[in-house]
């Protein structure tokens, strides 16, 4: 009994776990794509658990003719949602792939690159002047509306880390 009451706590703390996911994911897509994300949730939940398992992966691939899937190709795809893969991390997932948006680490270390001395912030002029003058340049309105969206630091510079969490979570303002 008491190791089934174990397995019970680890699948209950697994499933709360698998919960925290973005509330913004839900307003990236349509109704009617959600529906699709959940047909498509429920053809490779095989258990129907809620929670898509490494077995989940293997019989899905097996119904698609796929028999035999390498270990660490499906250690990988589980691993791209950081702990269990329920409908939200799922829809979440699809989200960055779809929109586009690097994972915030990736992010991250970009902002790293103009932050030599690892404070987090990065210098708002230095920056808005990349912004003008490289790449996809652009334009001063532009610039300008992403500062007035965008967290400062006390001193006026760009708290880069803060703004990761938007760019990748959204604003916990607009919940």
């Amino acid at each position: 009994m008491a190791s089934r009451k174990a397995g019970t706590r680890g699948k209950a703390a697994a499933t709360k776990q698998a919960q925290r996911g973005s509330s913004n994911v839900f307003s990236m897509f349509e109704q009617a794509q959600i529906q699709e994300f959940k047909e498509a949730f429920s053809c490779i939940d095989q258990n129907r658990d809620g929670i898509i398992c490494k077995s989940d992966l293997r019989e899905t691939y097996s119904q698609l003719g796929k028999v035999s899937v390498p270990e660490e190709e499906l250690d990988a795809m589980l691993q791209e949602g950081k702990g269990p893969i329920n409908f939200t991390v799922f829809l979440t997932l699809f989200g960055e792939k779809l929109n586009g948006t690097d994972p915030e680490e990736a992010i991250l270390s970009a902002f790293r690159m103009f932050d030599p001395n690892g404070k987090g912030v990065v210098n708002k002029d230095e920056f808005k002047q990349l912004l003008l003058t490289q790449a996809d340049k652009f334009s001063l309105a532009e610039v300008e509306q992403m500062f007035a969206l965008t967290p400062m630091d006390l001193a006026g510079d760009i708290d880069y880390k803060s703004l990761c969490y938007i760019i990748t979570h959204g604003d916990e303002k607009e919940e």
